[in-house]
């Protein structure tokens, strides 16, 4: 059986180089102001010898630029994260990024540690689409010395840079639209707000559009930011009588692939007597049976617009707004009038 070819490391240059590990990282990372020619020969043979090459990620820990980028979305398995995540790497790879990304899940522990371990790998910067609870979070990557962008949210009470879409006049506009198409009665199944923007301006643009009509609405929390089918779907048959016109709209894109199937009873009575407004997942709402209205965020222009800002906060241009509001659009579906 052949064997495994041994891998070169850092300190076997060292020994080959008859000098310290510390020297060699500071030869690899260009720091040789200080360093003598015979030493400096010795280094660049052994590298030469031995074909090594330093791992990127160990020279982003100790250079002063790793020209690596931390991205941490929600989701990544879904196609609005999928299309931010493209948007980032189709400006940060023409500028010689590269891009690190990780998946919280919305949960605030993995997203604590997948920033921890970023920032000790040495990225020069995050994109984060952030939790509920972000405050202290944001407080490691400042304290780090690193630029943060927001995507797809703000945190009102932190003076931040960020790029998100119009979730107020967008959920405004689309329930003022199925007002005027007849439903009169409204429930909303929602995640609790916190401290994320885009949750406070989807639920506030739905209250404000039927405050203005004279309508007021049913809500069913979702604990924990999850879907429990069961207990849904008995808020639905208590709320949902069969004859009057009643819209469910879901804000969070990430609760509507199971909000839909628990409203698999109700299909027969879409969508004259039931309808159902969510937002985002473009990869199944227009091909669902029936398929789904929902308002469409520019997902890959989100993400182009925060590699932009960003990139422009690691090299102090100042060039670029940190602050950008994008417009989104309804794609009417059949499960609305």
């Amino acid at each position: 059986m052949a064997k495994t070819k041994k891998r070169i490391t850092i300190n076997d240059i060292a020994q080959m180089a008859d000098t310290s590990k510390t020297t060699v990282s500071f030869y690899i990372n260009g720091k040789t102001d200080r360093m003598g020619e015979d030493t400096q020969e010795r280094i660049r043979k052994a590298i030469q010898d031995t074909g090594y090459e330093p791992s990127p990620l160990a020279r982003g820990m100790n250079a002063k630029n790793s020209s690596l980028i931390g991205v941490v979305i929600g989701d990544v398995t879904n196609t609005f994260s999928n299309q931010i995540v493209k948007g980032i790497d189709s400006v940060t790879g023409a500028n010689g990024y590269r891009m690190l990304v990780c998946s919280s899940n919305y949960d605030k522990q993995n997203e604590l540690a997948y920033i921890d371990r970023l920032l000790s790998i040495g990225v020069d910067g995050f994109i984060v689409q952030p939790t509920a609870q972000f405050k202290e979070i944001t407080k490691s990557i400042t304290d780090a010395g690193k630029q943060l962008v927001f995507i797809d949210s703000k945190l009102y009470d932190f003076a931040s840079n960020w790029v998100k879409t119009d979730n107020y006049e967008a959920s405004y506009r689309a329930i003022q639209e199925c007002v005027d198409k007849g439903y009169k009665r409204f429930l909303v199944v929602l995640a609790q707000p916190g401290l994320v923007s885009s949750r406070i301006e989807r639920f506030s643009g739905f209250v404000d559009a039927l405050e203005a009509n004279g309508i007021g609405s049913t809500q069913f929390l979702l604990a924990n930011d999850r879907v429990d089918t069961e207990e849904l779907q008995d808020f639905l048959r208590e709320n949902i009588d069969g004859e009057t016109p009643t819209l469910v709209f879901a804000p969070n894109c990430w609760a509507l692939p199971d909000i839909y199937p628990a409203m698999r009873e109700f299909y027969p009575l879409m969508p004259d007597r039931v309808g159902l407004l969510g937002f985002d997942n473009p990869e199944w709402v227009g091909v669902a049976s029936p398929s789904v209205s929902a308002v469409q965020q520019p997902a890959f222009r989100e993400g182009q617009t925060a590699a932009n800002i960003l990139l422009d906060l690691i090299s102090e241009k100042g060039e670029v707004d940190p602050h950008h509001v994008l417009d989104c659009e309804v794609q009417w579906g059949e499960t609305t009038l």
